[in-house]
């Protein structure tokens, strides 16, 4: 079995497929696309219905992929468990009317077992079947699935009601009887079965049939195949993993929660394990469902968010952390995924910023709730019928933010039962408050009332990043004041140079100065109010006073790097067009100072060819030094001047149009720089689907594209000095001639090894001993592995060396045991797998198997010896 890390397992994956001729699918956005069933992806297949209703056809039939996926049924035993999670990678393949049984089966095989590969031992794989699919039983015979390791069961059938199902086939590693938590003889105890013996690793659907509405079955036109493999499940065994959480996937996202607590350690107390391990998962979760553009809200996806966010933090204070931290984590998420998914990295501070604030507005009410959380228990546990009120769970929501579920574990946790009846009954009671509080559609909130009443005009001055103004409105707390003196405040001037989140362009940071040039504000973010004047959200340093004039200065780094991404989103558009073709429209855009992001419309990935033309016409308009001018018109004449319009809807009776030689022209509000060659280099960093039809480019301009290659340039001397390359065009030359020799050592090795087990076995069958009339071999034997016994075993079983054998040997601290019968021994009523039992838990341990021959594993080497003497007096009594 190889040691690996996650990202090779997922490259390794992918890299498989693809040799056998599959399409790598990117992994697409967590946010389903046109598919109003699902609220998250939840799977590899979720991205692929279109390939299997037949709506689209894909370029090429075969498909591969790693898809980040979330499943939030059963958010209440993440923790608890050892494979529960709701964000998760799936690993899986698809044959779109190609391929089907025979070579899903096969390629399945030679991927986990093939030394190539996975290398896993063959001996701990077993499948499961459907009892009246003999083709699928007859395939994984052949490939080399030992008959008795595959079971047959009925549940083995994919059907979720009308349209495409049938049978499956799932794949179940042995991880050892020493990791079982059902007794031996428990009728859950086989592959397939409920116990944490046999882990499920993959399943094979074999999807032949159409469920018609009338509940008839017939064959589909085309048969597909899809797959799945948990990422982090396989990664548990690569990595020998008691849980998943305990691989290099959650262990730096736990550790690092280790660092913020108030000296709690994992895997010391059981109640602090299930909290770090919430904490690991939804922040997992969280992050990537935030980089894909979800946001905390009361309803649908958004209500998930805020769910796993406040779950988490209820959990770091059960750890003693102390405030708003889970925001903290988002670095080390990005960090472990950056490999295949660097838009958790490339988001980081965005995604940090959003949980934060979620953090910080439960953290104002979170002491409170919990507070009367632990008297609505403490009064409930005192109580006859041990329930919690429906409408003081209501108000713990109402009040102090706490979802519903929450106050429902808590309760469980308590052994208590909350009234579920009494609380929809609460809530349908507030809505129809809120229907007559409302009056009519176009009443809002308090905030939206106040500032639909702001009527004062205000302008924003293109091309000065510093400007004195004065102050025309002030709100605090959703109402409008004079003066503001506390901590925050909304600001309203009557021209600003801050530019306001618009068009995909974040908004200006900065500072404002009072006459005295003493710094009383920082402007930390700028949006547009209802009647489009601009919002300046600041951090107060003195006070402010309506009516007085202000100097308002732009952060000059920030808004460089801003100009810059403009500009370069520009100029990506219009390469995008003259490369892929003028059906290439933008789907929307990111403008940050440190990167950009640009999605856009496309039904097949760009190739590394197009991706290179495309950055490369970029690079050249920046180094021809075109002028960017920019046009104050109407929607009509702008039109007229060949400005693109971005999206359907009404303009402005101005319009700005930028224009970049006869390059781009484009409809544009934002800032820009005054000629391309401002922008000094663009790099793309990565393109992928987020939809169907849809793709996304990332990329970094200026001093940021310098970082980028520099850290390009170094990692190739780093593998040049590595694999000793006189030039980095050798690298790839030297990489082959080395995987050639590694191969040829391990086959080396192997042979080896073989030949020495051979010679060890010569020795070790020449002593016997006769106990009762049966002839004995048992001793430990000098090799390092079970493997190495079970080598021995099959060259004493070719032999017939004797009618017992009885083999152990340890190596680095555990010890193995294997027993094999002769036919003489079984007539005489022996069983391997009895005789196992006795000797395992001698030497610490636990095994099993069949009656001919049986393994077993343990942590005590200093006991094998007095193990083999049990043996031995057992086959004397029988």
């Amino acid at each position: 079995m190889k040691q690996l890390n996650s990202s090779e397992v997922r490259q390794m994956f992918l890299d498989f497929f693809k040799s056998h001729g599959h399409m790598v699918l990117p992994s697409q956005s967590l946010i389903p696309a046109d598919d109003p069933t699902l609220l998250w992806i939840n799977s590899g297949v979720a991205t692929m219905k279109k390939y299997f209703d037949g709506s689209v056809v894909p370029k090429n039939h075969r498909i591969t992929s790693s898809q980040k996926s979330i499943r939030t049924n059963d958010i209440e035993n993440v923790g608890k468990t050892a494979r529960h999670q709701t964000f998760f990678e799936m690993l899986g393949n698809f044959s779109v009317g190609d391929y089907f049984k025979e070579e899903a089966i096969n390629w399945a095989w030679e991927f986990l077992t093939s030394d190539k590969w996975l290398a896993l031992p063959k001996e701990n794989l077993y499948c499961t079947v459907y009892p009246k699919d003999p083709d699928a039983r007859k395939f994984w015979m052949a490939a080399g699935m030992p008959e008795d390791h595959i079971v047959k069961l009925e549940d083995n059938f994919w059907d979720i009601g009308e349209g495409p199902c049938g049978p499956d086939s799932e794949i179940f590693y042995d991880r050892g009887p020493e990791n079982n938590d059902v007794a031996e003889d428990d009728p859950e105890n086989f592959p397939g079965g409920e116990n944490a013996r046999y882990l499920e690793i993959w399943n094979i659907v074999f999807s032949q049939y159409n469920h018609l509405p009338n509940g008839k079955y017939v064959d589909q036109p085309h048969k597909n195949i899809d797959t799945g493999m948990g990422l982090e499940r396989v990664l548990s065994i690569l990595q020998d993993a008691p849980t998943n959480f305990e691989t290099d996937l959650f262990l730096p996202i736990i550790h690092a929660t280790e660092r913020l607590s108030a000296g709690k350690k994992y895997n010391k107390m059981a109640a602090d394990t299930v909290a770090f391990k919430i904490i690991a998962d939804h922040v997992r979760a969280v992050s990537f469902a935030i980089g894909d553009g979800a946001l905390p809200s009361n309803s649908g996806r958004g209500y998930v968010l805020r769910r796993l966010i406040r779950r988490a933090d209820l959990n770091g204070k059960r750890l003693g952390i102390k405030g708003a931290f889970l925001y903290q984590l988002v670095p080390i998420v990005g960090q472990i995924m950056a490999s295949h998914y660097p838009e958790v990295q490339d988001q980081a501070s965005f995604i940090a910023k959003v949980i934060r604030n979620e953090e910080e507005r439960f953290q104002v009410t979170l002491e409170s709730g919990l507070s009367l959380l632990d008297d609505l228990i403490s009064k409930a546990q005192a109580s006859n019928d041990k329930v919690i009120s429906g409408k003081a769970a209501f108000k713990l929501f109402d009040t102090y933010g706490f979802p519903y579920e929450l106050t429902v574990e808590s309760a469980e946790d308590a052994g208590l039962k909350v009234d579920k009846t009494g609380f929809d009954a609460e809530m349908s009671a507030q809505k129809e408050r809120a229907r007559q509080a409302r009056g009519n559609l176009q009443s809002m909130g308090a905030q939206d009332v106040t500032l639909m009443n702001l009527k004062d005009k205000s302008q924003f001055e293109y091309g000065t990043e510093t400007d004195q103004a004065k102050l025309i409105d002030i709100l605090v707390d959703d109402k409008l004041v004079a003066k503001a003196d506390g901590e925050t405040a909304t600001l309203v001037f009557d021209k600003t140079p801050f530019y306001a989140e618009r068009g995909g362009q974040v908004a200006d940071h900065g500072r404002i100065y009072n006459g005295e040039h003493e710094l009383v504000a920082k402007v930390t973010d700028v949006q547009h109010a209802p009647n489009d004047q601009n919002l300046h959200f600041v951090d107060l340093i003195l006070p402010v006073e309506q009516g007085q004039t202000y100097t308002l200065e732009v952060d000059h780094e920030r808004r460089a790097g801003l100009r810059h991404s403009h500009s370069a989103t520009h100029l990506l558009h219009a390469a995008l067009r003259e490369v892929l073709g003028v059906h290439t429209h933008q789907a929307g855009s990111l403008v940050e100072p440190d990167y950009l992001r640009f999605d856009f419309t496309s039904l097949d990935p760009m190739t590394p060819r197009e991706i290179a033309t495309v950055e490369r016409l970029v690079n050249e308009k920046i180094w021809a030094g075109i002028s960017v001018k920019t046009t104050v018109t109407d929607a009509e004449h702008g039109k007229a001047m060949g400005a693109l319009a971005l999206f359907d809807g009404k303009y402005a009776d101005q319009v700005r149009v930028v224009q970049m030689g006869d390059f781009s022209s484009e409809f544009c509000g934002g800032t820009h720089v005054d000629n391309t060659a401002q922008i000094g280099i663009f790099k793309i960093t990565s393109e992928f689907a987020i939809g169907a039809g849809m793709r996304r480019i990332e990329a970094v301009t200026s001093r940021k594209a310098y970082d980028f290659l520099a850290r390009q340039a170094d990692l190739v001397s780093e593998v040049q000095e590595l694999v000793k390359a006189n030039k980095p065009e050798l690298i790839t030359e030297k990489l082959t001639s080395m995987e050639s020799h590694l191969h040829d050592s391990q086959k080396q090795v192997a042979e080896l090894q073989l030949t020495i087990n051979q010679q060890k076995a010569t020795s070790l069958f020449d002593q016997q001993q006769t106990v009762g009339d049966l002839s004995v071999i048992a001793t430990i034997a000098d090799v390092a592995s079970i493997a190495d016994l079970r080598e021995l075993a099959d060259t004493w079983n070719q032999g017939a060396k004797s009618d017992v054998l009885v083999l152990a040997a340890k190596h680095a601290g555990k010890a193995n045991m294997i027993i094999a019968l002769g036919d003489k021994a079984r007539k005489q009523g022996l069983k391997a797998g009895d005789l196992i039992k006795i000797a395992a838990p001698i030497f610490g341990g636990g095994g099993g198997g069949r009656p001919n021959l049986a393994q077993a594993g343990g942590a005590n080497p200093a006991g094998l010896a007095d193990a083999i003497k049990a043996v031995l007096a057992a086959i004397a009594q029988n």
